[in-house]
């Protein structure tokens, strides 16, 4: 998986709400937007989920293990989704990190056109609830996911999530 680094520079363009508005005129150092690109196979999982651990570590990003944690399993289940649903039409997948003075942003991108969405939990199946995984990791983190399409006909998956753990009302 090459890192194709874009390092400081503008804020990613997210959807409508996601929080990026919230940063100092003058970039920290931690703040940036990479972007991996890795084949449509299996092994591209734990490759993208090493590349974000290793990105945010050497780039110092200031957050907590458990944010880490959680957003390392976002990475590998959006990777892992395209992997499985999407490489008949998208060969390749691309993974962004988007990191501003407050938020995390991860993105998988790949060429289906196909819209996913959470399933609820069944018991009965082995497998189908990754999104539902990565909306519930990222709603407890404060954070906001969602499915969009790209210009090229294909889909992008984000999860922002904060740096700061959310605020507890007593």
């Amino acid at each position: 998986m090459d890192d194709q680094g874009r390092g400081p520079g503008p804020r990613p363009a997210g959807a409508a709400g996601t929080p990026y508005e919230a940063s100092p005129a003058t970039p920290l150092p931690y703040e940036g937007v990479w972007r991996f690109t890795a084949p449509a196979a299996d092994s591209s999982v734990p490759q993208a989920r090493h590349a974000v651990r290793d990105l945010l570590y050497r780039q110092g990003v200031p957050a907590a293990d458990e944010l880490v944690q959680g957003l390392l399993l976002i990475v590998s289940e959006l990777v892992t989704n395209a992997v499985k649903h999407a490489a008949l039409l998208s060969p390749m997948v691309a993974v962004e990190v988007a990191v501003g003075a407050e938020w995390i942003r991860v993105s998988v991108e790949d060429n289906h056109p196909y819209r996913p969405t959470a399933l609820e939990a069944d018991h009965g199946r082995l497998g189908g609830r990754g999104l539902l995984l990565v909306r519930e990791i990222t709603r407890e983190a404060g954070g906001v996911c969602d499915v969009e399409h790209t210009a090229n006909g294909g889909k992008v998956i984000w999860a922002a999530l904060p740096l700061k753990p959310p605020q507890t009302t007593l």
